[in-house]
């Protein structure tokens, strides 16, 4: 069947792209996967989005979600499938300050939720570098990660309800706002995380939290690793679990900044091998007030911990931001990520989870087995240290596919021997298929491709993406 006559007339003849039309969809940010759909759908409400599902579900045809499309696993390809866009489901139906919540659409970007909590004196937390761009409705799919996920968790911790239009276009609704709801299995949960292979996410009930009225923000170089997690917790146990971020640069990422961004600085006067971003928040008005010799004692707490490092050895260097203009100065260092990550190729990424204590372990385990394998190769390392998510870069000398291949099964071995995980935040999509059937539980597979078929039996929700084939 033609299946555009009755979309067009579902969501409107204007909301049906084909063609040229579909340019912006063609493509994902980073240029590397090509999308291809036989037309991108920009439904207005929840009840076209399940109109469209019950039109693909009658005819089989499979139906790709997309957000801001700045995923870096290719979860929107879209050859021969319907691509649904949901950035005109982008309104903030309700900040509601008292119960500390938001209620949102799919299609809200991720900075105006920021902007319209702020205006409410309050945050919304999760935050990362595509910000602009990224819409609830992906970093739910994708349950992203970012900078604060070590004092405010996951996406996944920031929801408290969901709105879920299922493969045959019935509506489920989820949107609760408890925190407490024992009543059967957490369907919620569920579905984030799932890159919208289970179910297309339309609405959200998401949380807020109190604005910090003060940062304590530093550059530090510490000798190693082991330190660096020293750190960590002589802060969180000195501020209450204040940490809200917690970044390694170690020196390979340093001199990518230097050599790919202009105008990049060293962060010291000297070069270290160990270089963190630490960032401590207060909420609290006793910790952001100035006391009577003037320092602001989320601060001060934060100088006396590094003071007292200095002395005994366990740190090397450190600068403390002195204003918000040097502290955005560290945050753009960090936040140039994808930018240096990905500025030279041909490269292998991971996005890898870590015990925080087997971390050094990894890099002691990994640099041998990837000179067996490449002498010449290069490596770039950025990370999430606080919760242990680390970005772990490989530049090969070849485009050889079985080289890639090699050095990536490398890097799983060793995470896998530490009881790590090959996926911390970027999900799965396609590229990560591979590693899901080489390493993932076989009977957790299982039970995927058991519920994946219980919602979706048809297979038409964003197919290909997430599960290998059996």
């Amino acid at each position: 069947m033609d299946i555009l006559p009755p979309l067009r007339s579902a969501i409107g003849n204007a909301n049906v792209l084909t063609g040229k039309d579909t340019a912006k969809w063609q493509s994902d940010w980073m240029g590397v996967y090509a999308l291809d759909p036989i037309a991108v759908l920009r439904p207005a409400n929840t009840a076209e989005v399940s109109a469209i599902m019950e039109i693909a579900h009658a005819s089989g045809t499979p139906v790709v979600p997309v957000s801001g499309n700045t995923g870096l696993v290719g979860g929107t390809q879209a050859k021969g499938a319907l691509m649904l866009s949901l950035d005109r489901m982008n309104a903030i139906r309700e900040v509601r300050p008292a119960s500390r919540i938001a209620i949102v659409e799919a299609g809200v970007i991720l900075s105006a939720l920021h902007d319209a909590a702020a205006s409410h004196d309050l945050i919304f937390p999760l935050t990362f570098g595509a910000r602009g761009s990224a819409m609830i409705g992906g970093v739910l799919s994708t349950n992203a990660g970012g900078s604060n996920v070590v004092r405010y968790g996951n996406t996944r911790d920031l929801c408290l309800g969901l709105e879920v239009v299922l493969a045959d276009g019935r509506v489920m609704d989820l949107m609760s706002e408890l925190h407490k709801d024992n009543s059967g299995y957490n369907l919620r949960h569920l579905m984030i995380g799932a890159e919208g292979t289970l179910g297309i996410i339309t609405a959200a009930v998401m949380k807020l939290h109190p604005k910090p009225r003060a940062y304590a923000t530093a550059m530090v170089a510490v000798p190693s690793i082991a330190d660096a997690l020293a750190l960590l917790n002589t802060m969180q146990d000195a501020s209450g679990g204040a940490v809200e971020a917690f970044e390694y640069m170690p020196r390979n990422y340093i001199q990518g900044h230097i050599d790919q961004i202009a105008g990049a600085r060293e962060p010291f006067d000297a070069p270290y091998d160990v270089n963190i971003l630490i960032e401590v928040a207060a909420t609290a008005p006793r910790d952001a007030t100035p006391a009577t010799d003037g320092r602001i004692p989320v601060i001060a707490l934060l100088e006396d911990t590094l003071g007292a490092m200095l002395e005994n050895g366990t740190l090397l260097d450190a600068v403390i931001a002195q204003n918000d203009n040097q502290r955005q100065q560290m945050w753009a260092r960090r936040e140039a990520a994808a930018e240096i990550t990905h500025g030279v190729t041909p490269f292998v990424d991971t996005d890898i989870a870590l015990p925080l204590d087997k971390i050094a372990t990894f890099f002691d385990l990994i640099t041998p087995r990837l000179t067996a394998l490449d002498p010449d190769a290069t490596q770039l390392t950025v990370a999430h240290l606080g919760d242990g998510n680390i970005h772990f870069s490989m530049y090969p000398t070849s485009t050889d596919p079985a080289l890639h291949d090699a050095m990536m099964e490398a890097v799983e071995d060793v995470v896998q021997t530490l009881r790590g995980s090959f996926s911390a935040e970027h999900g799965i999509g396609t590229s990560k298929l591979s590693s899901m059937a080489r390493r993932k539980d076989p009977v957790a597979l299982d039970v995927m491709r058991a519920v994946k078929a219980a919602l979706d039996p048809k297979g038409i929700l964003n197919p290909g993406k997430t599960l290998p084939k059996p």
